[in-house]
């Protein structure tokens, strides 16, 4: 599975995101309408279908649990996290911590992340292409990774 481009979306006042029509129709036909929000940083949400959320989790569960990294990982993404699930008009609410932090109101950017989505402010994502270009250094490490 591969979610791929982006699409303008909003926010509506009750914290809802309707998925756009393209995303919503590939989530339909391969996944359930569960699905996993949370973040990493608290400056996006990333929506992972239940299913992709889950094989995390069993990957995460190899490891032992005195391993701080995977503490570090679980106690971020849990503290922004909720399993939540689409409505049947394809929305779905953002957690409130995580809509106040990464200042995600009114209009958004979705982008596909291969196997999860990607919820940003547009300004914020503009302003990060500004002040982080794509370099050839970039390109390159990609390029020697087969990329």
């Amino acid at each position: 599975m591969n979610f791929r481009g982006s699409w303008p979306a909003r926010i509506d006042d009750k914290g809802r995101l309707k998925l756009p029509s393209p995303f919503l129709r590939d989530w339909d036909e391969r996944f359930q309408r569960d699905c996993f929000i949370t973040s990493l940083f608290g400056d996006c949400a990333l929506i992972y279908p239940i299913e992709v959320w889950e094989e995390i989790e069993e990957r995460l569960g190899r490891l032992p649990s005195t391993d701080r990294k995977k503490q570090k990982y679980l106690e971020r993404v849990n503290y922004f996290g909720q399993q939540l699930r689409f409505d049947a008009q394809g929305r779905v609410v953002i957690p409130q911590i995580l809509r106040e932090r990464a200042e995600m109101e009114g209009e958004v950017i979705v982008g596909g992340q291969l196997n999860h989505l990607k919820v940003e402010n547009r300004q914020r994502l503009e302003a990060r292409f500004d002040a982080d270009d794509l370099t050839d250094e970039d390109l390159a490490y990609l390029s020697e990774r087969g990329v």
